[in-house]
């Protein structure tokens, strides 16, 4: 096969104007996101407290945790109400958000209970916003194209996973963490803009629920009866819960062990986002399988252990790199898997199900990493998350291994 019939499967969701148009939106988006993501990090850890992880692990905590707080609507929502129109509403609030704490922060106003209730309010958007924004993407570009417009997504995340800390690090130096929030703020215009310009003529709708009482309890039946959707959960939420704690590990190292400036922990940010960005091309190009998902775990456990004992800043950010690509083979096929093998009227529900297992363990493991790495050392937080790698590792073979039996 030719490198230009390869490039062309691996792009070919770009060939639907609608996605086109979408992709552009979001990359301008995501790189906002992580903009703001940095200079939250940076400015709990340095400016409002004295390097404490367990603040930074606090607001992970209000950010994340409403995943799980609003299950029994989000995913409902996103089966039930139009899809596009549900994704302006939740951009444009959380677009006010953050140019409301920039405000609070470019007048110095800002105190850390500010944070913790924007993170707050910011989890609860992004509660209803995650899992619609997933499924819209099947009437981008329908199911034959699915794993490939996931894979795409992701790449378009990591990519700006990798230029948003190092923009941030500039803003921060110039403009103050306030600035940053308010360039967040306007980066959403972005996917706004791309909302308003797609051809809904072109759209795959997928089929609505009649909204009634019982529809969440419809789709806790639907996965107490799927051993498989199980299993993933459980993945997720080991490492979820444990193991996707990056806000901690980086800046924790970062600060306490290689005593770096904003441009340095960003440029650490940007170095496991050049890992995520490979694994997402990677992935691109191929079906996912319950076996990926074990590879993933098993490489992820791999790489925190590395991260724990790299004994200088370069073998760091080398380590991180492994993870990133660890870390994006396995949500991305697990956000593959789950989404291909469910019935289409149950996917929104299903996906809030997912997301609400991989954020919502955070209220838990990410105060428990943060006060480890304060008690302990940063390097024992990344020990807590190679363990949570191991042991979904181990929950993918016993149920390969139970499959091949029966």
């Amino acid at each position: 096969m030719t490198g230009a019939a390869v490039s062309a499967g691996v792009l070919r969701s770009l060939r639907i104007f609608n996605y086109r148009v979408w992709a552009a939106g979001a990359l301008v988006s995501n790189i906002g996101t992580w903009v703001q993501r940095t200079a939250q990090d940076w400015l709990v850890l340095t400016v409002l407290t004295e390097h404490s992880a367990l603040a930074v692990g606090i607001v992970m905590a209000l950010q994340f945790g409403p995943q799980l707080l609003m299950l029994p609507w989000t995913g409902v929502a996103a089966d039930y109400f139009n899809r596009r129109k549900l994704l302006m509403a939740t951009q444009a609030t959380m677009s006010a958000l953050a140019f409301a704490l920039g405000l609070l922060t470019v007048t110095g106003l800002v105190q850390l209970w500010h944070v913790y209730v924007f993170a707050f309010l910011f989890g609860c958007t992004a509660a209803f916003d995650a899992p619609v924004r997933q499924t819209f993407v099947t009437e981008l570009v329908g199911d034959a194209d699915l794993p490939n417009a996931i894979a795409l997504n992701s790449t378009s995340f990591n990519a700006a996973r990798m230029i948003g800390p190092a923009v941030a690090g500039g803003i921060i130096a110039v403009a103050g963490s306030g600035g940053a929030f308010l360039v967040n703020g306007l980066s959403f215009l972005g996917v706004l803009g791309a909302l308003r310009l797609l051809r809904l003529h072109e759209l795959h709708p997928s089929a609505r629920v009649t909204r009634t009482r019982g529809s969440f309890v419809e789709g806790l039946r639907y996965v107490r009866d799927r051993r498989d959707l199980q299993v993933i959960l459980v993945m997720l939420f080991l490492i979820g819960t444990f193991g996707l704690n990056f806000a901690i590990f980086i800046s924790t190292m970062a600060v306490s062990v290689f005593h770096v400036d904003a441009g340095g922990y960003g440029l650490l940010s940007s170095s496991m986002a050049v890992g995520t960005f490979a694994g997402a091309l990677a992935a691109a190009g191929r079906m996912p399988q319950m076996k990926t998902l074990l590879i993933g775990a098993a490489l992820f456990g791999l790489g925190c252990l590395l991260a724990a004992g790299a004994p200088n800043y370069w073998l760091f950010a080398a380590a991180l790199a492994v993870i990133g690509v660890a870390a994006l083979t396995f949500t991305n096929s697990s956000n593959s898997l789950m989404q291909l093998s469910t019935a289409p009227a149950m996917r929104g529900r299903v996906m809030a199900f997912r997301l609400a297992i991989v954020f919502g363990g955070t209220p838990v493991g990410a105060p428990t990493v943060g006060w480890i790495a304060d008690t302990f050392g940063p390097r024992w937080g990344l020990v807590v998350g190679a363990a949570s790698g191991f042991a979904a590792a181990g929950v993918a073979a016993w149920y390969l291994t139970r499959k091949r039996v029966t």
